[in-house]
């Protein structure tokens, strides 16, 4: 580039810059210039991808959004990977064929790498994003295929399933299924050197980087890789055709004769031992000419591991043994047999193959018979040696424990058997002597061993031994027939001494005996045996001899299972050994009686019912036995002789307690009948049938003593049997049912048993179901419960007058005592309780149809009213208690009222369920008094009393109801659902309840009682909503009988008790629309309430604004006369003045008419009791010993007070002001000094009524009304001004402050949050110059700047975290006192950054807003990340109103919003450095992330009409925000609103930072604040702006400024002298996040140059200021000013006056003399030498800052 002084030759094209550089080199060559690793390349080998834009043949083949996508997937981070192989998926679906090809050329490259990736996830997904990639790009993917193809076949045998199964989707969506082999074939040469490589080249360090991959994880991708890869060749060799295979004989011997190769049959890992020996198999069937030229190798490695029992190796294993045998033919000469093989099987099959049977014993018989004659000679020792190591291996534990494992073993060692004894069948010496070997020392040995063993029994052995000796005789026809005749004779002899053994003792273990039976039967009847044991599904294999399959063919083995053959043995030898059997087994049974030998007698006959076998078991000297003439002619069958002769004996025997194998016997013996009609003769003449005599007899029997004292026994024993919770024994299994059976069976309508009996167990049940009631949760009791409920059921629906016996009556108590209580403490399921439910309402049903019952004393229902109410009234109920019981109480009222036409009987059950008087009177005194607090302090009531103590009012939190709300809850739902729905028909039901109408407003009562309690605790709340759901309330309004009853009855109870009485009489006429004249009924004449009580004032304050104005103002003319004449009162002075001045302004409240004289009376008397009766004021006093009558006459003082300020404060003169504000002062002064007492409601009703008086006095003297002013008393607005005003803060202010000091638990029900909302409330009217000079306790933070004055900095102290306290009125107080300061603040940096140099060097400055407010950003920014963490921008999170979250989140946004007016009161400079200090700190990033996540999709404001109207929808961002501390109601949608309103200030205040941050963010956020910005905040933004330019009253010196709301303009017109310039500002639709179009209007005198500079300074003003388009044009004209004084640009931002600091250019360069702004240079790191024009072009020019 030449020296520093050297000036450009002209005409020198050689460019200053690389960036430059490379674009003259892309003109010229038309290519971007490579560098090493990444050049551009023409062929098609996989390239990098392009990481710049500089060709445009790369930008038309690789769309921007998959070059992102691309660059993702070459990150280490799993989880970005497996995005980025997700979104690549998504992209190749959805873009077009031409934008996906773009990616072809790269994805090879990557497809290599990531396919092999360590994580699984991104296997798969690789390969699923691989098939989309295939779908698109279909043929065009050819090209690529042999770059592919071998990762692509690893990866379809992946060790990960679901990943491999993915690639093979993948390749056949590629390829149609004829077409693969071609598509391997093309690419077979490549495919291989991928395999050869992995294989013989790579390592665990070769494929990973080991200096950043873990050593663990480099291992796994090796081991996985050799896998897949054997596993890839396999498939190679098997898809390849053959001419294909052919020609890779050529270059597999490279791989073969490798050492590596073969050492991976030893490998450590079995995954890779599987996959070699499943190779070794598929070569020895596709190039069995390879596997031969290394048969040494091959033979070794796989016949020396015959003992590799690793479940993985086993399978392939053996399938490579059985193909090295069949390719290899000199494999015996290249291993020993006899050392190297045979000892490993023998051990391996010793011990049942090791838990691997399944997979091993199949194999055992194509092994030994591909075995050649030097291997198992001598034959008879083999034979045996192998027989014998197969069946010890049942032995094994695993045989013994798994079925399968057992039975794999008994299969192969029977088809074994037969092989060998097929292999042998000859009539020579050695062949004799296998056969007898096989014989006697194999077969019958295995079954004695079977015949002891159940599982064995169970197995397949007798089901195959059966199959053998089925083909044994099918042989014996042919011409091997002396064979196999000798063969079955040896059977069959050996085995009939073998089980006659066995029979033949006494002592006969019954599992041996039935393992006999089974054989036999199985024998006889092979389909039994699938009963058994489930299907072998593997095949059978069928032997042929010798001769006919040659001698070295494969014996055949596709023949069908034996389970499929149902061919029954054809010789004699079964059925003789039956018979032999039978004969001996009943010589036990008749000289012995065996039980054991007579079960197997049954099971004998049971599989053999033939007369031979009947024949054997009779003797013949038996007579046989006499029969009836009709059974004669069966005389002769021995069947039937045998039945009567010895079964029916048997039968008859009394000491025998089971007897069905007897019943067994007895069909065996049916099935020699031939014909339906004599089994029925035979059965007849065995059983015994009835006649009307003998049913005579069964009546006395079935009710005389013997059977019922024995059914009471039964019972007992039931029932204490069910209370310890053990299960009924054999003997009891049907006793249930028989004690249902005889109580609920009748002859002639008596019981079927006696009377007495029938009572005794109804009285067992009972004492057993009441006992069962109290241990309900000691132990299993509901099948006991059940029993009795079903018994019960029964007894009552079928039994009339079954209710006649007290018994019965005490058992349905019960029953209904079970269903009324809760199943938390009965432990009874559902379907039990629906079984209890039936048996009472069955019971109720019975008692009312048949015997009509009534109600009277000692009756069912009346116990039943008496128990209920008890519950009620002395019971802690909680509500899931409370519906139990109302369930079942209304269940019993609807079956009552189905049951009787009339109500009568329900009428008197809900008066027996009604308490007395003196009843309710108890429960409505034991309602907690917590709900005096909510009217008292909302003024609906005026109560007084004694002061509680401080514990009271600490509502600790119970799941118990009071008695009064379950009373309530249960009348009122009986009343309502019980009753016709007919509407006269109600209303007839619902008048014969005499005490309907206390019932009701007892209703109305505890419902007004929960509304008080505000609902809460959680219990009142769900409480209130079960009424709701039962719309209780609803339908006493809606009942015209209620109405006419009601309404006096409320009166009466409010005049007489007042209290909860009046507020329920305000809410009841309310609702019901009263008019006057129905008030008027009521009570007659105003002078009735005279002399004033407490309950009559609090019954005038619920009526006065429903009476009459005539009667309001006789009132208002009663009550002054009392009070003008207060003295002559002498007792109950204070009382009877306080009820007449509260019925007073009550009366005033409901906007009576009075005349100012009376008012002025009123004042004078007030004014009269302070001078003589101070002590009413309580001034100085301690309020915690002033009674609460006391307490409210001051409240209604203030309260009276406070009504003539806001509505006649003309009427007060001098005298009377002064005695009202000297009075506020002093009241306010007591609440002050009595702060500990706040917890007391009626403390906190005076503070509040002083707050409230204060507040009406601020407004008052605000704003004073029109024409007011003037009549007031002329020093007074200064006197309030200069003394009172100031006197009211100092006080006000440290009390806020001490309120939090003093309560510390906001959710402590003792916090004075009613004082917080007053007293926050009248602070908002504290004027700003107190806050400046206020006199609080100074306090300062260790290490905190601040140029702010003392005062100051002690109020943000002190104040500022008060912003985070849990009290919603707390916090909102402090921000309203906080933002009448925040313009005050920025005076004082304004003042320390002019005493700045601009000469220093260094950093841009910076300044930190308020360090209080920043330290609550900073300390609440962790919390709201920690509270919406889990919410994705743009999704809406609720937060619960006035929860710890909400207190957080509001503190939080209101801290911004008093940012955002510091902001907007700072100049322009110091703006810039506040801005700068939130974007290094990120504060505002996080707010702006926070706002998206609780600003709502649809921020429109709630409650507006759903249909579409011509005007625009209210919005959060169009409507104001209410931030008042008083506000209760609405609280869900406050943060809401304020997220929207801070969000609109941070666009309003700081859009060029919001804009930067909008750019930064990733395309869903983009977007989504994109549209919801445009959407709602834009428009009404853009008008705003629009307007401020309208009506702004700034003027410009040489500029005017105009704008046009319907374009969204604003232009600027400059001239001064004969320059005329016109600028049109163009607001965005998406403004202000969008860029600021500045287009150009007219223009004279100005160079073109010069003119485009102006247009790019206002734009970049425009688009980087924190202002508004005023400030950026000001800013703006200053710089043209500038131009024109002669003041030179910076040369190095072009601007007179610099972009964020507005400093001029005051760095001079000594050499060239031009001057510069030090931010330039710190910015971009430059010397003043470097910035010269002449040197500028070395360096890049920097950017203006925000």
């Amino acid at each position: 580039m030449g020296g520093k002084n050297k000036q450009r030759t002209k005409g020198n094209v050689r460019p200053s810059s690389s960036g430059r550089a490379a674009d003259l080199l892309a003109r010229e060559s038309g290519v971007v210039p490579g560098f090493v690793g990444f050049g551009v390349s023409t062929s098609n080998d996989p390239g990098y991808v392009p990481a710049v834009q500089g060709a445009e043949e790369i930008d038309n083949l690789v769309d921007a959004d998959f070059r992102m996508v691309l660059r993702k997937l070459s990150k280490r981070d799993a989880v970005t990977k497996l995005k980025a192989v997700q979104e690549f998926g998504a992209m190749c679906q959805e873009r077009p064929p031409d934008v996906v090809k773009g990616v072809l050329p790269y994805w090879p490259r990557i497809y290599c790498r990531i396919s092999v990736d360590h994580d699984r996830r991104v296997r798969e997904a690789t390969q699923q994003a691989f098939e989309q990639l295939v779908l698109k790009v279909k043929r065009n993917l050819a090209p690529y295929l042999k770059s592919i193809m071998g990762h692509w076949l690893i990866s379809q045998c992946d060790t990960y399933s679901p990943a491999a199964s993915a690639a093979s989707a993948a390749f056949q969506a590629a390829f149609p299924l004829n077409k693969q082999p071609e598509a391997i074939s093309f690419c077979k040469d490549e495919v291989l050197n991928v395999l050869q490589d992995n294989l013989l080249k790579e390592t665990a360090d070769t494929l990973s980087d080991p200096q950043s991959v873990p050593e663990e994880e480099r291992e796994a991708k090796y081991i996985r890789l050799l896998t897949s890869s054997l596993l890839a060749l396999k498939r190679l060799l098997s898809i390849l055709p053959e001419q294909d295979r052919e020609l890779l004989k050529e270059r597999l011997p490279q791989l073969i004769t490798q050492g590596k190769f073969w050492k991976y049959s030893k490998h450590k890992t079995p995954q890779i031992r599987g996959a070699f020996f499943e190779l070794i198999a598929t070569m020895c069937q596709h190039t069995p000419q390879l596997i031969q030229a290394e048969a040494a190798r091959a033979c070794s490695a796989v016949l020396l591991s015959i003992d590799d029992t690793d479940p993985v190796v086993l399978p392939p294993l053996w399938e490579a043994v059985l193909h090295i045998l069949s390719c290899v033919d000199n494999c015996w000469t290249l291993v020993s047999s006899r050392k190297g093989v045979m000892p490993k099987l023998w051990v391996l099959l010793k011990e049942g193959g090791r838990g691997l049977a399944t997979s091993l014993h199949p194999n055992l018989l194509p092994f030994i018979s591909k075995l050649p004659a030097e291997v198992t000679q001598p034959n008879l020792e083999f034979s045996r040696t192998f027989l014998t190591s197969v069946i010890q291996g049942l032995s094994s534990d695993r045989a013994t424990s798994s079925p399968s494992e057992s039975a794999a073993i008994i299969f192969a060692t029977m088809e074994c058997l037969r092989f060998i004894i097929l292999q042998n069948a000859g009539e020579e010496q050695e062949q004799r002597h296998i056969q007898n070997m096989l014989i006697s020392e194999q077969l019958l040995p295995l079954i004695d061993r079977a015949l002891g063993n159940p599982s064995l029994q169970t197995g397949p052995l007798f089901p195959q031994v059966s199959d053998m000796l089925l083909s044994w005789e099918k042989r014996v026809a042919g011409k091997e027939a002396p064979t196999f005749q000798r063969l079955l004779s040896d059977f069959w002899e050996g085995l009939g001494r073998l089980c006659t053994t066995y029979v033949n003792c006494e002592e006969a273990k019954q599992t041996t005996l039935e393992g006999i039976a089974s054989l036999l039967q199985i024998m006889y009847n092979p389909n039994s045996a699938s009963k058994q044991i489930k299907k072998k599904k593997t095949v059978k294999v069928c032997f042929t001899d010798r001769e006919e399959r040659g001698q070295g063919e494969e014996p055949p083995r596709e023949i069908p299972a034996v389970e499929e053959q149902h061919c029954p043995l054809r010789n004699g030898h079964l059925l003789d050994l039956v018979c032999q059997l039978a004969e001996l087994n009943m010589v036990y049974v008749s000289e012995r009686e065996s039980e054991r030998h007579l079960r197997f007698l049954s099971q004998l006959l049971g599989a053999f019912p033939s007369p031979q076998v009947f024949q054997v078991l009779l003797r013949p000297e038996e007579m046989k036995p006499e029969m009836g003439p009709e059974l004669r002619p069966l005389a002769e069958n021995a069947a039937v002789h045998f039945l009567l002769q010895r079964v029916a004996v048997w039968l008859k025997q009394d000491d025998r307690k089971d007897t069905d194998f007897l019943v067994d016997m007895v069909f065996s013996s049916l099935q020699c009948c031939s014909s339906s009609d004599e089994k029925t003769l035979i059965l007849n003449h065995i059983s015994a049938c009835a006649d009307p005599v003998r049913l005579e007899v069964c009546i006395g029997w079935l009710r005389g003593h013997v059977l019922g004292e024995r059914l009471v026994g039964l019972a007992g024993d039931l029932c204490v049997m069910g209370l310890r919770g053990s299960p009924s024994s054999s003997s009891h299994a049907h006793g249930w049912p028989l004690i249902s059976l005889a109580l609920s069976q009748q002859h002639s309508n008596k019981p079927l048993i006696g009377k007495a009996y029938v009572e005794q167990i109804i009285d067992k049940l009972h004492a057993t179901l009441s006992e069962a009631k109290g241990m309900s949760d000691a132990g299993n009791m509901e099948p006991l419960v059940t029993f009795i409920s079903d018994v019960a059921a029964t007894f009552f629906s079928s039994v009339k007058g079954c209710l006649l016996l007290a018994s019965a009556e005490e058992l349905l108590m019960t029953v209904f005592q079970l269903c009324a209580q809760d199943q938390t403490i009965t432990h009874l399921s559902d379907a039990l309780l629906l079984k209890l439910q039936h048996a009472y309402t069955a019971g109720i049903q019975s008692l009312i149809t048949h015997l009509g019952a009534g109600v009277t004393k000692g009756t069912l229902l009346h116990n039943i009213a008496l128990w209920v109410k008890s519950q009620l009234l002395t019971t802690p109920l909680t509500v899931k208690s409370l519906q139990v019981l109302v369930q079942a109480v209304e269940s019993l009222a609807q079956t009552i009222a189905s049951t009787q036409k009339t109500s009568y009987i329900l009428s008197q059950f809900i008066c027996c369920l009604t308490p007395t008087e003196e009843e309710w009177s108890r429960i409505r005194q034991a309602l907690p008094p917590q709900w005096v607090r909510h009217p008292l302090l909302f003024g609906r009531l005026r109560v007084t009393g004694e002061y509680p103590c401080m514990d009271v009012w600490r509502f600790r939190a119970t799941n118990r109801l009071p008695a009064h709300l379950c009373v309530s809850a249960l009348l009122g739902r009986i009343i309502f659902t019980a009753a016709s729905p007919d509407d006269q028909q109600m209303e007839a039901d619902l008048s014969e309840i005499s005490d309907l109408k206390h019932i009701v407003s007892e209703i109305l009562y505890g419902l007004q009682w929960c509304e008080e309690m505000e609902l809460s605790p959680l219990m009142v709340s769900e409480y209130h909503k079960l009424l709701q759901s039962w719309s209780l309330e609803q339908r006493i309004h809606n009942n015209s009988l209620i109405k006419t009853i009601l309404l006096d009855t409320l009166f009466t109870r409010s005049q007489e008790e007042g209290s909860l009485w009046s507020l329920a009489l305000a809410k009841y006429m309310q609702n019901s629309n009263m008019e006057p004249s129905h008030i008027k009924a009521l009570y007659g004449n105003v002078e009735s309430f005279f002399p004033f009580s407490e309950h009559s004032v609090n019954t005038l304050q619920v009526l006065c604004p429903f009476l009459a104005s005539e009667d309001r103002e006789s009132l208002i003319a009663l009550c002054v006369a009392e009070l003008l004449n207060w003295q002559d009162r002498e007792q109950d002075c204070i009382d009877g003045v306080r009820g007449c001045l509260a019925v007073l302004l009550c009366c005033l409240q409901a906007d009576t008419a009075v005349e100012d004289e009376i008012l002025l009376a009123v004042v004078a008397t007030i004014a009269e009791w302070r001078n003589s009766r101070e002590e009413w004021f309580l001034f100085n006093s301690d309020l915690g010993k002033v009674s609460t009558a006391g307490l409210l006459l001051a409240v209604e003082m203030m309260r009276f007070l406070c009504w003539m300020v806001h509505h006649s404060p003309t009427v007060l003169g001098n005298t009377h002001w002064d005695l009202l504000l000297c009075s506020m002062l002093a009241w306010l002064e007591t609440a002050s000094e009595n702060s500990s007492m706040f917890w007391n409601p009626w403390v906190q009703l005076f503070v509040c009524a002083n707050c409230e008086l204060i507040v009406r006095l601020s407004e008052f003297f605000t704003l004073p009304p029109a024409g007011v002013e003037e009549q007031l008393p002329p020093e007074l607005k200064s006197e309030w001004k200069e003394f009172f005003l100031e006197g009211i803060h100092n006080l006000l202010l440290p009390l806020l402050i001490r309120i939090p000091v003093d309560f510390t638990e906001p959710d402590d029900p003792l916090f004075p949050l009613p004082v917080l909302r007053a007293v926050g409330e009248a602070l908002t009217y504290i004027p700003v110059e107190l806050l400046t000079q206020n006199k609080l306790p100074p306090r300062f933070v260790a290490d905190q700047r601040s140029s702010l004055p003392e005062p100051l900095q002690t109020l943000l102290n002190t104040l500022s975290p008060l912003l985070l306290f849990k009290a919603r009125p707390l916090q909102l107080a402090v921000y309203h006192i906080l933002h009448k300061v925040m313009p005050l603040l920025p005076e004082s940096d304004s003042e320390s950054a002019s005493t700045k140099s601009d000469d220093e060097d260094g950093e841009e400055p910076c300044l930190s807003p308020p360090a209080a407010l920043m330290s609550i950003l900073s300390a609440t920014e962790e919390l709201l990340e920690n509270i919406l963490g889990g919410v994705q921008v743009g999704e809406f999170a609720v937060v619960q109103p006035l929860s710890m979250e909400h207190c957080c989140i509001l503190g939080y946004l209101l801290a911004w919003k008093l940012l955002f007016t510091f902001f907007k009161a700072s100049s322009s400079h110091l703006r810039a450095q506040y801005s700068l200090h939130l974007k290094k700190t990120r504060s505002l990033h996080k707010l702006l992330l926070h706002l998206f996540r609780l600003m709502p999709e649809s921020p429109s404001v709630p409650g507006q009409p759903t249909e579409p109207s011509s005007k625009e929808p209210k919005t959060f961002f169009t409507e104001s925000l209410s931030l008042s501390p008083q506000k209760t109601e609405g609280l869900q949608f406050e943060v809401p609103h304020l997220a929207c309103s801070v969000y609109y200030g941070a666009l309003k205040d700081l859009p060029a930072m919001v804009r930067l941050w909008w750019n930064s963010q990733e395309k869903r956020v983009f977007s989504t604040v994109d549209k919801f910005t445009s959407k709602y905040v834009s428009g009404v933004l853009s008008a705003q702006e629009i307007a401020s330019v309208q009506s702004s009253t700034q003027t410009f010196e040489n500029m005017m400024v105009k704008a046009r709301s319907a374009t969204r303009e604003v232009i600027a017109t400059y001239s001064v002298d004969d320059i005329f310039i016109e600028l049109v500002i163009q607001l965005p639709q998406n403004y202000p996040l969008g860029s600021i179009s500045v287009e150009s209007g007219r223009r004279v005198g100005v160079a073109v140059q010069q003119w485009r500079n102006w247009m790019l300074q206002l734009s970049t003003y425009l688009t980087h200021q924190n202002g508004s388009i005023l400030e950026g044009l000001s800013l703006w004209k200053n710089n043209v000013d500038k131009r024109f004084e002669g003041v030179e640009d910076c040369m190095i931002c072009f601007s007179v006056i610099h972009g964020s600091n507005y400093s001029l250019p005051k760095k001079a360069c000594r050499t060239c003399k031009k001057k510069f702004h030090s931010a330039c240079l710190s910015h971009g790191s430059l010397s003043i030498e470097a910035a010269r024009p002449s040197d500028r072009s070395k360096f890049i020019v920097p950017s203006l800052v925000v």
